[in-house]
């Protein structure tokens, strides 16, 4: 048992030294935290229903996240992790660690000073965010008390990031991903422990998933060699730079989280406001999971080796345009599986309970549906952000989105104030707003590396964009017959059953057409699991080493 527990151990601790391995492990514990984040809504529905009560915890936490954003996260994301590795690949690891304690402490020190101004200013600032009034004034002083303590969950979430940037920049991907899980496993503590103080259950479960967030990560940050130091040396060559790379990504992000408080204000508009968000949240989350998912985590993986050949025009090519492919093979029949199957879908994640009625399962399905055509654009702008950083730009992305964002709300108003149209719009607003983004990006990205081979990636698309259509048949024909015909969907054994049976259908038309038709991403895959003896010899014959990459 001990030799078993080392081993154990070892295999939890050790790095990743490819890409596919490192997609691998990401994707293992993005699947664990949303199994968690899943069982984290449907308990908050089953319990509160999409009330009023759950709109205002959903809506107190949106100036929190947005401080995070902007002081941190946007460093970690864009700035820190490609020169945190460029001191670690000159054997620079005391400048690297003076750097990191120098970004942690100015950033949790400037966290401090905006959260103790913004929670001072509480109840001003929440009721300019809901100019519609749609929440009552008992509602508005409970999401000024769940604001102040999430942010102090969100502290702690902050440090949590910090030390998830500098593992992965040390290769190891599976505790902070597993960490990140248990931030979820807090929460559904909290629900469950507290939900006779409603609310507030899930606020204090913040403050516990954080506190585990961080927690188990502090071993193997020691174990890399990272002592936190306070440090508040402003001269430091590293922070300047980050700080340098980091603003254009700082303003896109201020405006992007700015488009989610403005949401809330236009939502406010309408009847049942909180009861609205909620099912909106509810909507985003299960059309954005194959987003992180397939589209973050590959982005993520294949980061450093983009990083490592921005000077290699032809290698950057053709890094970016096998991870391009690899994702809209893996996200467009997601993608349609969504838009068909979305309402025993909604049944199925969030129950067909009386808290969530067939009204509220029927509106989270038709605005599912409507995100979920932005899903591939969504997947694909993760692997554009990345490239554009392994180039040391981020004002395109800065531009890009800012007028993406804008669109998004002037769509969305115009919906809402104008046309007195509902949530759909909004996620109508949005997915346009996505996909007119991910082109102009794959254009300006074409232009600064001097063109792809657009015949070949015309070909490819079109084969993939065919199959997934097909799939889409394959998919709508079952459930139509078996939900009139056979089963009674009533029965939550019978909604599985017909969920996945049309599922399975859809998958195997999926995969036999992309086979008919060549698709090279088929054969990739299905060579990976066909032979699980192999999948060694497989990962490192189709993986890049990135132990030793230079930024």
């Amino acid at each position: 048992m001990t030799d078993l527990f080392r081993k154990g151990l070892d295999l939890i601790l050790k790095r990743q030294t490819n890409i596919l391995s490192a997609a691998f492990v990401i994707m293992s514990t993005v699947v664990l935290s949303q199994l968690l984040g899943i069982v984290k809504k449907r308990l908050l529905v089953s319990i509160f229903g999409p009330t009023n009560a759950v709109g205002v915890y959903t809506a107190a936490s949106v100036l929190p996240d947005f401080l995070f954003q902007v002081v941190i996260a946007v460093a970690l994301s864009s700035a820190f992790i490609p020169i945190f590795a460029n001191y670690l690949s000159k054997n620079e690891e005391k400048e690297a660690n003076e750097m990191a304690s120098a970004l942690l402490t100015v950033g949790s020190s400037l966290f401090i000073i905006l959260g103790v101004v913004l929670a001072i200013c509480a109840p001003f600032v929440l009721q300019i965010m809901n100019l519609g009034s749609g929440f009552s004034p008992d509602q508005m002083a409970l999401m000024v008390n769940l604001m102040r303590l999430l942010l102090i969950g969100q502290l702690m979430f902050l440090i949590g990031v910090f030390f998830t940037a500098l593992l992965q920049t040390h290769n190891h991907f599976f505790v902070p991903g597993f960490a990140a899980a248990l931030y979820n496993l807090g929460i559904i503590i909290g629900i469950l422990a507290f939900k006779q103080y409603g609310m507030y259950g899930p606020t204090i479960g913040n403050i516990i998933g954080a506190a585990l967030f961080v927690s188990l990560q502090i071993p193997v940050i020691r174990k890399v060699g990272f002592h936190f130091k306070i440090n508040f040396d402003f001269r430091n060559s590293g922070l300047q730079k980050v700080l340098h790379l980091m603003w254009p990504r700082s303003i896109s992000n201020i405006v992007f989280n700015l488009s989610s408080v403005l949401t809330i204000s236009l939502i406010s508009f309408m009847p049942s406001a909180g009861r609205n968000y909620v099912l909106l949240d509810l909507a985003q989350a299960l059309a954005f999971a194959p987003v992180t998912l397939f589209g973050q985590s590959i982005a993520q993986a294949a980061f450093p080796v983009l990083a490592k050949e921005k000077d290699n025009p032809e290698e950057f090519k053709s890094t970016f345009i096998t991870s391009f492919n690899q994702m809209l093979y893996l996200v467009l029949p997601v993608s349609v599986l969504l838009l068909v199957l979305r309402i025993p879908i909604v049944r199925l994640i969030y129950g067909a309970s009386t808290n969530f009625d067939w009204p509220a399962t029927v509106l989270t399905g038709r605005t599912l549906a409507f995100f979920s055509i932005a899903i591939f654009s969504e997947s694909l702008k993760a692997l554009l952000a990345r490239s554009f950083y392994a180039l040391h730009d981020t004002k395109t992305l800065l531009v890009s989105s800012t007028l993406s964002t804008f669109l998004m709300l002037g769509l969305s108003a115009y919906f809402i104030v104008g046309l007195k149209l509902g949530i759909m719009s909004i996620a109508f607003s949005y997915s346009v707003a996505s996909i007119l983004e991910m082109c102009i990006l794959f254009l300006i990205l074409e232009h600064r590396l001097h063109g792809f081979d657009r015949k070949f990636l015309v070909f490819s698309w079109l084969k993939i964009f065919s199959a997934t259509f097909f799939t889409a048949f394959a998919l709508y024909i079952p459930i139509k017959l078996l939900d009139q015909l056979v089963f009674d969907t009533t029965k939550t054994i019978n909604l599985l059953l017909l969920t996945g049976i049309s599922s399975l259908a859809g998958i195997v038309i999926y995969v036999f057409l992309t086979w008919l038709f060549n698709v090279k991403e088929a054969f990739t895959y299905v060579v990976m699991f066909k032979k699980l003896g192999t999948w060694r010899d497989i990962m490192k014959k189709q993986s890049e080493i990135i132990e030793n990459t230079k930024f």
